[in-house]
């Protein structure tokens, strides 16, 4: 889900983004924000999704800029999260922000190997006929 949402997110591409797998069940967001800092950043986990916003006062009413190619804007940015996973960890250095991602599927949703015996097949007994 997280590919996906990546692919579909090109008109919108502030802050630009990484998806990495890391393993199996582990994967990273990576988030180019330089200039925020960690209370600028709001992280919110809810089921299947995940919204980072990040806010920012405009301070360029009281500046002269000939240039101005940094964006210093306000954003939010939203990932669907596949069932199970879960944010890890979030951490902000040097501008990037990462936010590790974890699926933990419980023990009764995973897959199970079931055993092919020999023989007949049990017999099944009939409620009735014991009772008679």
């Amino acid at each position: 889900m997280l590919e996906t949402n990546a692919r579909q997110a090109t008109s919108e591409n502030y802050p630009p983004f990484n998806l990495e797998r890391l393993a199996d069940d582990r994967y990273r967001i990576t988030l180019a924000v330089a200039g925020f800092a960690r209370d600028d950043i709001e992280i919110v986990a809810q089921q299947n999704l995940l919204v980072i916003k990040g806010k920012k006062e405009d301070v360029t009413e009281d500046r002269a800029f000939l240039h101005l190619g940094i964006a210093n804007r306000s954003f939010e940015r939203r990932f669907e999260l596949a069932d199970f996973v879960r944010v890890d960890d979030a951490r902000l250095n040097d501008g990037l922000l990462t936010i590790d991602l974890l699926r933990e599927v419980p023990e009764a949703m995973k897959p199970k190997t079931i055993a092919i015996k020999s023989g007949a097949p049990l017999q099944v007994i009939k409620e009735d006929s014991v009772a008679a």
